[in-house]
C-alpha cells in the first residue's frame, strides 16, 4: 500500500522509517483526523529483562516495536508506546530484571484498551516482545474479559515467539533455542549490532519440574537459553520478516472482520 506523505504526522529519518501514525507525537485534532483512516491500534508490551551478558534489557521491547515500525510501512493503525514493563518469573532473581505481577498488567491493560475504545478505536492488538507464560496469560485474560463487555470490539493477542515457535525454531541451529539464545541474539545483530556485547557462553535452565523455586539463578545463573555463538545477522533478518509478516496477517484477519 502506497503512502502519501503529507497524510502521516511522523518521520523517522534517521533510521529509514516511513511516516506512521505514532500515537504519542500526535495533537487531538490529527488523532481525530487520522481516526477516520483506521479504527485499528496496536499496543506492544516488552519487559526490563535480563538477556544474558550479551544483550540489553530492552531486548524484547526494542524487537517487538522495531518490528511494528516495519508493519507501519505496509499498513495504517496507530501504534501506541511500547509498554516496557512485564511479568518475569524466571528471570526475576537475575540482575537488571524489573518485574510487575500479573494482576498489575492485567489492570493496566484492560485501562488502555478501555479508554482508547471510548475514544472511537475498535480493533486492538496487544502484542508481546516477551513470550513468559504468566505475561501472555494476563493479556489473553484481559482480551477475554473485554469482548464480553465492549461491543463491536475486535481484540487479538500474541507473541511471536508462541505462533512462530516452529518457523523460527528452523532458522536456528541450535535445538532448544529461546531466551537471549540463538534467534533473539540474531535480531538483534540484524537491528542493532552495537547494542550486542560479545556473546554469552551457551546455557540452558536446570530448574527442576514441575517445581517452583525460589532462587532460580541456582539453576539458571546466565540467563541464556541457547547457544548465542551461532547467531548471525542474516538469521536475524529472516526471523524479523517471520514476525512482521504475521503482525501484517494478524491486522489484515481482523480488519476484514470488521
Amino acid at each position: 500500500m502506497s503512502v502519501q506523505k503529507s497524510s502521516l504526522p511522523v518521520r523517522e529519518a534517521a533510521q529509514g522509517v516511513e511516516l506512521m501514525y505514532v500515537l504519542e507525537t500526535m495533537t487531538m485534532n490529527e488523532f481525530t483526523k487520522y481516526l477516520k483512516k483506521t479504527k485499528t491500534i496496536v499496543f506492544p508490551f516488552g519487559t526490563v529483562e535480563e538477556h544474558g551478558s550479551h544483550l540489553p534489557l530492552n531486548t524484547d521491547s526494542f524487537i517487538i516495536h522495531q518490528a511494528l515500525k516495519s508493519a507501519a510501512k505496509r499498513k495504517k493503525f496507530f501504534l501506541a508506546p511500547v509498554l516496557s514493563y512485564g511479568v518475569c518469573t524466571t528471570t526475576k532473581d537475575h540482575p537488571g530484571t524489573i518485574s510487575i505481577s500479573p494482576e498489575t498488567l492485567r489492570r493496566f491493560s484492560y485501562d488502555l484498551v478501555t479508554e482508547a475504545y471510548k475514544k472511537g478505536l475498535r480493533n486492538f492488538l496487544l502484542v508481546s516482545g516477551h513470550g513468559g507464560s504468566l505475561h501472555m496469560a494476563a493479556l489473553k485474560e484481559t482480551a477475554e474479559a473485554l469482548i464480553e463487555q465492549l461491543a463491536d470490539l475486535k481484540i487479538a493477542v500474541f507473541s511471536p515467539y508462541d505462533i512462530l515457535w516452529k518457523e523460527l525454531s528452523e532458522i536456528a541451529e541450535t535445538q532448544n533455542d529461546s531466551h537471549a539464545g540463538e534467534v533473539e541474539t540474531s535480531m538483534m545483530l540484524f537491528l542493532s549490532p552495537n547494542a550486542v556485547r560479545g556473546r554469552a557462553q551457551e546455557e540452558y535452565p536446570r530448574i527442576p519440574k514441575p517445581f517452583v523455586v525460589k532462587n532460580k539463578m541456582r539453576y539458571w545463573k546466565g540467563g541464556v537459553w541457547g547457544d548465542p555463538g551461532k547467531a548471525s545477522a542474516e538469521k536475524g533478518e529472516k526471523a524479523m520478516k517471520l514476525i512482521t509478516g504475521k503482525i501484517i496477517e494478524v491486522l489484515d484477519v481482523m480488519e476484514r472482520e470488521s
